[in-house]
């Protein structure tokens, strides 16, 4: 695999700001002339016009035409740059500055916007690279060392310290924490972690300090992976591209053709004078160039494109909408797409005579010092519901399980059921807990003295208007899919009550790829829902990638081709409507 090396982005008006933006300017200054030149003429300021016609020729047709001139004597080849260059100068040569003025414009102009698409490649890959720190503490005979990340070698020991980024795949050697690994498999609640369990590069370290075996170099890591999986499926081009590349070639050959007959046949086949054959013959060359058509379908997609920026969905260029009209399945990511991308208390049961307010209380009290997302998410529900908690003692966290502590003279036990061992659990509380496990939620018990006294569950909820987005996609006769990181229980849970019946769990982010291929090859076109770095592999590889604007990573939304601004996944059905129609329009034209 190759590694991906890029330099820092440059500031101000250096070489790097002008290599961005140098295509826009000329465009730019192009369309300024020929309003200049416009001005000109209507003021019949003749020698000027021409004048500023020439500068508005060279300036926006400099590039493409030395394009072209390379293509036709290094390859020996034709395109359409070319082609573009000559209909430009027939239409001078006959008086049509104007006309020819525009064509180099808008080729000037389509330039610009493919050197900025070519860029989102090295934005979205810049993205990812933050993830990863530069520098790794590096664990030398008992002595703690600074070193560069991509210094490390396989069976390295390093530490991580609550807080950090972990700088390398590896197996935690000495240490317990729970890390959030949702740049990587997308899972909403981090996972707790000890000691021979395996750890990802980029992914956060929780409350505890580990140390930890690399096992993996630098250019090899599962974000190494990312980031090349992103680059390679931006680089690779549709088949609709590759037809419309080979159809250019064939296309200015025979323009280029049929001009040389216009110019030569008719003298003495149908009698018309060499000046009138020029004449039309540099007619049927404007006429011919692709800018003709460009510039027709161009008004269709701007409209369109401002018509969904007032829904709040961002359009990144007319192309997406013309893909997205074809779509024939939706991939959802889980995580912050569907769900919102936060645990929470769905369910309190209590028992032994509780309430669940008073469950809540004590689980909410026990748990209020511990910096564990799930205390935190007990906590958060026992505030929002306005419940007055109190200061535990005697309070010990237990690595990997739970805690317990005391509360006015009650020990108390909160955490997983491994906690409970002395603890008797009726038949029915097991029912109950394999039900709630089926549904994808996380049980934690809660004990007084040796008696289950209440079960919480934890569980990363579906956002509200989840089911009427899939019931409106499958009405439009669109597939529906799910793909997470998350386990199958999880992921089928969460698509049962999206009504998603096909559900792809426990996807590193290849896997997410190779679940889009699958899907693109068994029903078509295929749209990426996701928001995630772990999501942006297949963002990219899939034929439309819609990200989440608010709530959604850099990387996801410079990989993505639609953004919905404020995560409205009910804006979805919407701007396949509107491909649809805008494609209508276009066939029209």
């Amino acid at each position: 695999m190759n590694t991906v090396i890029l330099s820092k982005p440059d500031n101000g008006l250096s070489f790097g700001a002008w290599e961005r933006h140098g295509a826009a300017i000329v465009t730019g200054l192009c369309l300024l002339f020929i309003g200049l030149a416009w001005w000109a003429g209507k003021n019949e300021m003749r020698v000027l016009e021409i004048t500023l016609y020439i500068f508005a020729y060279l300036v926006g047709g400099y590039q493409k035409a030395r394009e072209g001139l390379e293509t036709l004597f290094k390859e020996k080849d034709l395109d359409v740059d070319l082609l573009m260059v000559v209909a430009a100068i027939g239409a001078a040569s006959i008086g049509y500055w104007m006309d020819g003025a525009i064509l180099i414009f808008i080729f000037s102009l389509s330039g610009a916007l493919e050197g900025y698409t070519m860029e989102r490649t090295n934005k979205a890959i810049q993205s990812i690279m933050k993830l990863l720190p530069e520098e790794a503490v590096l664990l030398l005979g008992g002595t703690e060392k600074k070193v560069k990340v991509e210094d490390l070698k396989k069976g390295d020991i390093i530490v991580v310290r609550p807080g950090d980024r972990i700088a390398a795949d590896g197996v935690i050697v000495d240490g317990y924490s729970a890390i959030n690994q949702a740049s990587i498999t997308g899972e909403a609640i981090p996972v707790d972690k000890k000691k021979d369990d395996e750890v990802f590069s980029g992914t956060i370290n929780g409350q505890g300090a580990l140390q930890i075996e690399v096992s993996k170099p630098a250019e090899e890591t599962m974000l190494a992976k990312i980031i090349h999986l992103v680059q390679e499926a931006q680089n690779e081009k549709p088949p609709t591209q590759l037809f419309v590349e080979r159809f250019e070639g064939v296309y200015a050959k025979i323009v280029v053709a049929v001009a040389i007959l216009l110019m030569v046949l008719p003298p003495f086949l149908i009698n018309w004078t060499w000046s009138e054959t020029i004449y039309r013959a540099m007619i049927f060359l404007v006429v011919a160039s692709p800018c003709a058509l460009v510039s027709s379908i161009m008004p269709a997609f701007l409209s369109a494109i401002s018509n969904a920026a007032r829904k709040g969905v961002l359009f990144k260029g007319g192309v997406h909408l013309e893909n997205v009209s074809g779509v024939k399945v939706v991939a959802f990511d889980k995580t912050g797409t569907l769900t919102s991308g936060k645990p929470k208390v769905v369910d309190i049961i209590a028992l032994k005579n509780l309430t669940e307010m008073e469950l809540l209380r004590v689980a909410a009290s026990i748990e209020t010092l511990s910096q564990h997302p799930i205390a935190k998410a007990i906590v958060q529900a026992a505030n929002e519901k306005g419940v007055l908690l109190e200061r535990p003692k005697e309070l010990q966290a237990i690595h990997g399980l739970g805690v317990h502590g005391s509360l006015n003279g009650v020990a108390y036990k909160i955490g997983k059921l491994e906690m409970l061992k002395d603890v008797t659990i009726g038949k029915e509380h097991l029912q109950k807990i394999e039900e709630l496990e089926k549904q994808g939620k996380t049980v934690i018990f809660v004990a007084a003295d040796e008696q289950l006294i209440g079960l919480l569950s934890i569980q990363d909820t579906i956002r509200p208007q989840a089911k009427k987005v899939v019931d409106e996609l499958k009405a439009m006769g669109i597939k529906v899919a799910l793909l997470t990181g998350d386990s199958e229980i999880t992921g089928k849970a969460v698509g049962k009550q999206a009504g998603i019946d096909e559900v792809y769990a426990e996807l590193l982010p290849e896997q997410k790829v190779e679940a889009v291929k699958k899907l693109e090859s068994k029903y078509g076109k295929v749209a990426m829902v996701g928001d995630g770095v772990n999501d942006a592999p297949a963002l990219a590889t899939a034929s439309v990638g819609i990200a989440m604007g608010s709530g959604g990573t850099d990387v996801a939304m410079e990989t993505a081709d639609i953004i919905l601004m404020a995560d409205n996944i009910e804006n979805i059905p919407f701007a396949i409507s509107l491909g649809k129609r805008t494609n209508k329009v276009v066939k029209q034209i």
